[in-house]
């Protein structure tokens, strides 16, 4: 499990589109699994690749089962229909994401931090080997973050390779093997969350003041922002 970090602006969605196939190289090529991502056809690229954005598009008026099981269209025939066995493949990933109370509700009468889980859980759907996720806990309050996160860090235990783009470099220290952080279109450093998470590459990168201290429990670097309130 890989988190991206970086400021605003810094070419993390762009690369994760770039994994996912859904734009081009200028120059170079991207290989998932030893395949040039951009050569494969889009069903071929859906069964190797699922794909979170920051803010999903669902389709207004679908209940949010259907949503779900539209991760099972890359496996699906032409003129074939969902099985009972993509169905308990949809309803499963709905119980671990906490969105199975919701199966026959409208996605568009979902919060956000709902829509968010719902997505996700179409993602789970596609069983793919490698899942990239754009800011996935951004719209969750405090109890799905982790949660999620931690759903994440098991999907990567059981051998999927899980890359995200995060904002919250503690919260990505305490669930990611590794951290990647980019400046300037680059990786300025990739390694485990202690390597990388100093106060000093923090300020290179983000050009902030800040403390890493290491979680009581976990042993993890937390960042604390050292701006203090002035007057």
């Amino acid at each position: 499990m890989v988190g991206i970090g970086g400021p605003n602006g810094v070419g993390k969605s762009t690369l994760m589109k770039l994994i996912a196939g859904v734009i081009s190289p200028q120059r170079g090529s991207v290989r998932v699994g030893g395949s040039d991502i951009s050569k494969l056809s889009a069903r071929s690229r859906a069964r190797l690749v699922a794909a979170v954005p920051q803010a999903p598009e669902l389709p207004a008026g679908a209940r949010a089962l259907e949503v779900v099981l539209m991760g099972r269209n890359p496996h699906l025939g032409l003129l074939s229909w969902e099985t009972e066995d993509d169905l308990s493949i949809a309803i499963e990933t709905m119980r671990i994401t906490d969105t199975d109370q919701m199966l026959d509700r409208p996605v568009d009468r979902l919060s956000g931090g709902e829509r968010q889980r719902v997505a996700i859980a179409m993602a789970l759907t596609q069983q793919t080997p490698v899942m990239l996720l754009d800011e996935p806990t951004a719209n969750l309050d405090l109890a799905y973050q982790p949660a999620i996160m931690q759903m994440l860090r098991d999907l990567a235990a059981r051998g999927r390779t899980v890359v995200t783009a995060v904002h919250d470099l503690t919260l990505a220290a305490q669930f990611c093997d590794k951290i990647a952080l980019m400046s300037g279109g680059r990786f300025v450093a990739v390694g485990t969350p202690t390597e990388v998470l100093t106060a000093d590459r923090i300020r290179d990168v983000y050009g902030a003041e800040v403390r890493v201290i290491d979680h009581p429990e976990t042993g993890r670097p937390i960042v604390v922002n050292s701006m203090r309130p002035q007057g």
